[in-house]
């Protein structure tokens, strides 16, 4: 367990350095949402740079899921931000604002509260063909949803649509992750896991969600949806598909204040300028 908590805080911190150097790269790129847009960002060190860190936080995240409780390991996730915010004030030469230090304290005390008291046990990703195949029903049809309707607005409305969407696709991804884990570790052939397609398919529908959605409008609109979506998706999919049990009772009301603070720091953070697009 302690080793997919370490990796998993080294795979927020590679995709924080990641964000940070695509963001750079997105707000100067003025092309829509189109492969266009992937097309001009390739020709650009520091974008593929971002890219390189992404890849090595994707293997960290795999391995972290794979070695423990999808529930447990994927809301540290959520540190990418207090990362980022730090990075950003290095890479920049930005000081810190004193109530940007009260968000990631806030957002980080939340974080311990939440695992704290959701404290998940047991599970199997390897459920039910049904089981799987209502959970990514379910999983699915919002995202294309909140992306048509994304494709169609404008601006804020555009990145806060796709940022969810994104945070959502991410999750479901982790879900597929956890499930060819599991599979390998029992036996199972890398190839013949079905779970390894869908990632081959979304993985890059992912990457390309994310990058739509940090050109599409200012990071206050996009980050605190695709922050919170991802662990969300990852931990209902953990309790409600794989069978881990969280503590319930008084704990729950641990939890949910835990889930309160994140978001409130999550969203205090994303407004920092030091992630301004304007600023950076």
């Amino acid at each position: 367990m302690m080793l997919g908590v370490f990796l998993m805080l080294v795979a927020a911190l590679c995709n924080a350095t990641a964000s940070v150097l695509q963001r750079r790269q997105a707000k100067e790129q003025t092309s829509g949402f189109s492969l266009s847009m992937i097309v001009d960002l390739a020709r650009r060190p520091l974008w593929i740079l971002g890219i390189a860190t992404m890849i090595v936080g994707f293997v960290l995240h795999a391995v972290a899921i794979s070695v423990s409780r999808i529930a447990l390991v994927q809301p540290l996730l959520i540190t990418e931000l207090p990362f980022t915010l730090l990075l950003a004030s290095w890479a920049f030469r930005l000081r810190i604002p004193r109530h940007d230090w009260t968000a990631i304290v806030l957002a980080s005390a939340g974080l311990a509260v939440f695992l704290a008291c959701l404290s998940p046990e047991g599970g199997d990703p390897r459920a039910s063909g049904g089981a799987w195949a209502l959970g990514v029903c379910v999983t699915l049809v919002p995202i294309l949803v909140l992306v048509v309707l994304g494709y169609r607005g404008r601006r804020e409305h555009r990145a806060a649509l796709l940022g969810i969407a994104t945070g959502a696709a991410f999750g479901l991804n982790s879900a597929f992750i956890a499930g060819i884990g599991a599979s390998v570790a029992n036996g199972g052939g890398l190839l013949s896991t079905w779970q390894t397609y869908g990632v081959v398919v979304l993985g890059p529908a992912s990457f390309f969600l994310l990058q739509n959605s940090l050109q599409a409008g200012n990071l206050v609109a996009s980050q605190p949806g695709f922050t919170l979506t991802n662990p969300l998706v990852s931990v209902a999919w953990g309790l409600a598909v794989f069978g881990e049990r969280g503590y319930t009772g008084p704990w729950l009301v641990g939890s949910v204040a835990g889930a309160l603070m994140i978001a409130a720091g999550t969203v205090l953070l994303s407004r920092s300028d030091l992630l301004h697009p304007d600023r950076g």
